[in-house]
Order: C-alpha cells, then structure tokens, then sequence
C-alpha cells in the first residue's frame, strides 16, 4: 500500500479514536471498526432506511390489526361490537400521546450517552412492548386489568416510538445528487407499504389455516413475536450506518447533531408548526385507507377480516408503487408540487370515497385501491416537506419534532375520530374529516412558500 493511504487510514483512526473519546463505550468500538470502511455509499444507508422503517411500520400495522380483529372480543367482550372497537381504537391512540414524552426523553439520551445507545434501548423497549403482547392476558383471566396493561404497553410503544428517529433519511438526503431529492426523499416512506403488507399477509395467513376459535385464543399472538426478531434485525442494520465516519463527519458539523428542543421552539417555531401542518392531508388518509375501513367492513359483515385484509394486501401494493412514482414525479416539478397537487385530489376522494365502503365488494376495492394511490403520491413526499426550511443547526432535532407532532396531530385518533364520525353520522362525516387534513396542508404549504423559497 502507498504510504500516503497508509498514513491516511492512520489520520482516519486517529480522528474516529478522538471523537470516540467523547463518546459512550457501546458506542466507541463500532466506530474503531467503521473507520477501516470507505465513504458509505447513498445505496447503503437506503436500504439501512428501508429495513429501519418497515421494522417500525410493521410493528404499527401488527397492533391495528388487532386493535381491530382481537382487542374488543378479547379485551372488551362485556361491550358490544361498536364499542369494544371504539374503546381498542381509544388504547390505540395512547402511543401517539406518549410519543412526544418519549422524543424528549431519547433526545437527552442522545446528548449525554450517543445515538446508538439510544436507538437501542428505544429498538429494545419498542419491541419488548410489542412482544409482551403475545402474552397478553383476557378479561376472561383478569377482567378489567387487561385493558389496563393493554393500555401500559401501549404507553411503552409509543414512548420508544419517539426515540427512533436516527438521523438516517437526513443522512439519506445529504447524500442525494441535487437532482434526485425527491426520489431519495420517498425512500423511508417505502417502509409503510412494506410494513402493511407482510403484516396483512401474515394475519391473512393466520385467518386462512386456523379456526375463528384458535385464531382469538393463540393463533393471533404470533406476529407480535415476529416483530420483536423483525427489530433485532432492523437494529443492526441501523447501528452499522450510525457508526460510520460519515455519520460522525456529518455529526460533528451540526448537520446531524440534536438541539435543545427549546431553542428549536425560539428560534423556529414558525417553522416547526409548518411543519407539523403540511403532511396532514396523507397522514390522515393513512389511517383512513388502513386501520378505519378493516374496522368498518369487519363491524359490518361476518365474513369481512380475511376478505378485506386481501384487498389491503393489493392496495399495499398499489400504495409501494405510488411512493415510488412521487419520488420520481417529484424530481421533475418539486416534492411540495406533489404535496400540494395530492392534497387537492384527497379532497376530490374525500367527496364521494368514504360512501364507497357500503357499497359491496366493488365499491370496498375501489375505495382501498384509489385511496392507496393517492396515499402513496402524498405520504412519499411528505417526510420533511418543509425540513429544507430549518437552519443546519436545527434540522435533526426539527424534523424529528415536526414529524411526532403530524402524527399526533394527523393520525393519532383518527381511526378512533373516524368510526366514531361514521356510526353516528354517516360516512360521510368521514369524508370532511379527511378534507379538512387536505386544507391544513395547503395552507401550511401556502404560508411556508411566503417566507422561504420551494426546495425540491
């Protein structure tokens, strides 16, 4: 070997050592071994993405399908059918309120021990809190007390959930070609559609080879094992991408380094608010095409969970295929141009759709199908629509915020919201609950545009 690379790797060791000197012992020893690696390459940090958020994503879908097909017989079997969903929708949405405890928290972690050690123990106790449902007792063994540890493990997903945000799709996105934003900016958003189909599948599979009887008794404690391995899995995957020079290069310029969530507030608030407002239109639709019509069809017909959740399947599909056109449609004319031409034709869907869903099997496909392909153009460039607004100090912490604070805002309760809408006012009520997630994001889009230039 030449001695300038050699006295360059030397320089290269050198410079891990110094910063891991700063750093926690967990995290030291796989930064050592990282510096012998060259530059990561944008391909490698996004499959690191993709297995990061499908592990997540899956983890989400596994719970709201048996937040529908499990929970009210199992949890709520005193109340009636409607009201049991209700009360599981109401647990469902408690992740969503611990999620911002959880972001502070994880967000201390990071300052004072590293990013690894905080993506593990959130990786850990998300999956813990998923697996600990497998065991989960009825109220026919515990009675009341088994809505309350629903309830306590479901504090316990949403608090790690707040801690799992990484820094890898900003690393993702500092790493794209000017002209490729748009694409490499739909990339973690591949893990929804990813996420949603092996969990539909993996419960459609469950449906197909048990009996109704077996399925409630054990048979559905299944995948909530197969999320905790998922996330062993997803762990490595991301730890390896946070311990590399890079990152740490990336890091240390500010690029990637936590901010004091107060400072954020004072200095960019406006922003942050923005932010939170602008991808509304796709993440109330999220719930609205996934977990809402799986409880509607499955309160409406008997026959409807194995039925609907292959429909659900087909539209995963649809909606993977949607992510990836945004990205390229988006490299042409702009991430926010398709945020804001989406979020016009979710209102146009938002109209007519919800009524689709008492309209048979014909209907039911076309409302999962559109609404998938809508839901994809949206939710592909919605993942820090308006981050490229931040200051370079503040765009971790930013877009870690302004996304806990959209899906508080935007999807947290809607399942819950929307059921509730449709049993006592129609589904139509649906349809302008959905229309008015469209116009937050327009008018988030229209304020942002006032004060900052369009970045693609």
């Amino acid at each position: 070997m030449p001695r300038g690379g050699v006295e360059e790797r030397i320089e290269r060791m050198a410079a891990t050592t110094a910063s891991a000197a700063n750093s926690t012992p967990l995290e030291r020893d796989a930064r050592l071994v990282n510096a012998r690696e060259h530059r990561i390459r944008p391909g490698e940090i996004a499959v690191g993405v993709i297995i990061g958020r499908s592990s997540e994503f899956f983890d989400f879908f596994v719970y709201a399908i048996a937040s529908v097909l499990v929970f009210p017989s199992l949890i709520f079997p005193h109340a009636d059918a409607l009201t049991g969903t209700l009360y599981s929708f109401a647990i469902f949405s408690l992740a969503f309120v611990a999620r911002p405890f959880g972001a502070l928290a994880f967000m201390w972690v990071d300052r004072r021990h590293g990013r690894g050690v905080k993506l593990t123990a959130a990786l850990f106790l998300l999956g813990g809190s998923t697996a600990a449902m497998a065991f989960l007792p009825g109220y026919a063994q515990v009675g009341g007390v088994a809505a309350v540890i629903l309830a306590v493990l479901r504090i316990g997903q949403g608090f790690a959930q707040g801690g799992t945000w990484d820094g890898l799709p900003a690393l993702l996105s500092l790493s794209a070609p000017p002209e490729r934003h748009g694409w490499f900016r739909m990339i973690p958003q591949l893990g929804a559609p990813i996420g949603m189909f092996v969990a539909s599948a993996l419960f459609a599979f469950l449906l197909v080879t048990l009996r109704p009887a077996d399925f409630l008794d054990w048979g559905w404690r299944y995948p909530f094992f197969v999320a905790f391995v998922i996330n062993v899995v997803a762990l490595f995957a991301r730890l390896r991408l946070i311990s590399t020079p890079e990152f740490e290069r990336l890091y240390e310029s500010r690029e990637l380094q936590p901010s004091p969530v107060a400072e954020l507030f004072r200095e960019e608030w406006r922003t942050v608010i923005l932010g939170a407002f602008a991808p509304l239109a796709s993440f109330a639709l999220f719930h609205l095409v996934t977990v809402f019509p799986l409880s509607w069809v499955v309160l409406k017909s008997s026959d409807a969970p194995l039925r609907f959740l292959v429909i659900e399947l087909v539209g995963a599909a649809v909606g993977l295929l949607a992510v990836a056109l945004s990205g390229l449609v988006a490299d042409r004319i702009g991430g926010r141009t398709v945020l804001g031409v989406s979020a016009v034709l979710i209102g146009a869907y938002s109209g007519f759709a919800p009524q689709l869903l008492d309209r048979g099997p014909v209907g039911e496909w076309t409302y999962v199908l559109l609404g998938f392909g809508l839901l994809g153009l949206a939710f592909g460039q919605s993942s820090g629509a308006l981050n490229g607004s931040f200051s370079s100090r503040h765009r971790y912490t930013g877009a870690g915020t302004t996304a806990t604070a959209a899906w508080f805002i935007g999807a947290g309760f809607a399942p819950l919201v929307a059921l509730l809408l449709a049993s006592t006012f129609g589904l139509i009520s649906v349809g302008a609950y959905l229309l008015s997630g469209a116009i937050c994001t327009l008018l988030a889009l229209a304020l942002d545009r006032k004060g900052r230039p369009e970045t693609v």
